[in-house]
């Protein structure tokens, strides 16, 4: 593994490439989910780097390693909100195209890193997207046990915590983890929403998520605590002009009693899972990008 800084406007991401030992036959981006560190995927990333494929992980400007650059880190008054993220995601994706500019390039997207591909402005350098337990964030799109707290959350919590602190304190308050103010509080504005990022930015944001040709597949957790199948399906159906497909995972036919919303990147999943994420990307490597890979056709 290689630790790398690359420059995003006016900020320094932090990144990780793994290097496969062979010549790479793809490269593959991860995009993390709303407040996971990148040190959360390095178990998979290094897994998959052992299958031949160079990958990517990075931290969204102003979370886990890609700090601001004050002495203390702080998040108060740092601005950033999720176009910025999503600049972020595009710089990655141009610099790993960079690096084998020959060979096709994948987003694996947990969570949000499989929302924020919608508004890339290079998404021409992108061959497929594997979205991973993700989905609409709309709050009546949320898992039954998340949508009891979420009007507290958004109405109460989020406004005034972020009020206070300059930015939003989920470290102390156990919940997502520290976030830029302006992340928060357009990420809350997308969840208030009925067509979520779409609904909230209005006729662009339907637009860009339309111009993406790259083929997606969803894969699904049936007893993921915070997304919902209709979410999943409201998410991908966005990428209208793209290839789309969906797979539904259960616990019982991998032997488990839970996978969840997390559980997809942990190495108990490195029998099954782990290798089917091989399988799909060697289906879109071989069938080519207009083509998707076989599944549930939205």
């Amino acid at each position: 593994m290689q630790q790398q800084f690359l420059e995003s406007g006016t900020s320094q991401l932090a990144l990780r490439v793994y290097e496969p030992a062979e010549p790479a036959r793809a490269s593959v981006v991860i995009g993390g989910a709303m407040g996971v560190r990148q040190d959360y995927y390095a178990p998979f990333a290094e897994w998959l780097s052992g299958q031949g494929f160079r990958v990517t992980t990075f931290d969204y400007r102003g979370s886990g390693e890609s700090l601001p650059g004050t002495p203390d880190g702080s998040l108060r008054g740092f601005q950033a909100d999720l176009f910025d993220w999503a600049s972020d995601y595009g710089a990655v994706v141009a610099s790993a195209k960079a690096a084998l500019p020959q060979a096709p390039l994948y987003l694996l997207g947990h969570s949000l890193g499989a929302q924020l591909p919608g508004f890339l402005k290079n998404q021409h350098q992108v061959d497929g997207l594997v979205s991973i337990a993700a989905g609409s964030g709309y709050w009546r799109d949320n898992a039954p046990q998340l949508k009891r707290m979420v009007l507290y959350f958004w109405y109460l919590l989020v406004p005034l915590a972020t009020r206070l602190c300059g930015y939003f304190p989920g470290r102390r308050l156990r919940k997502v983890g520290d976030l830029p103010a302006g992340v928060m509080l357009q990420w809350r504005k997308w969840c208030l929403s009925p067509q979520y990022s779409v609904g909230a930015e209005g006729e662009g944001a339907r637009l860009a998520y339309a111009q993406a040709r790259f083929p997606v597949l969803a894969l699904s957790i049936t007893d993921d605590e915070l997304m919902t199948w209709r979410g999943t399906q409201n998410l991908i159906n966005l990428y209208s002009g793209a290839p789309r497909s969906f797979e539904r995972i259960t616990p019982d036919e991998l032997g488990v009693r839970r996978v969840g919303h997390f559980g997809f990147f942990r190495d108990q999943f490195s029998q099954n899972l782990w290798p089917r994420t091989v399988q799909i990307l060697e289906q879109m490597r071989q069938t080519g990008p207009a083509a998707g890979v076989p599944g549930t056709t939205a």
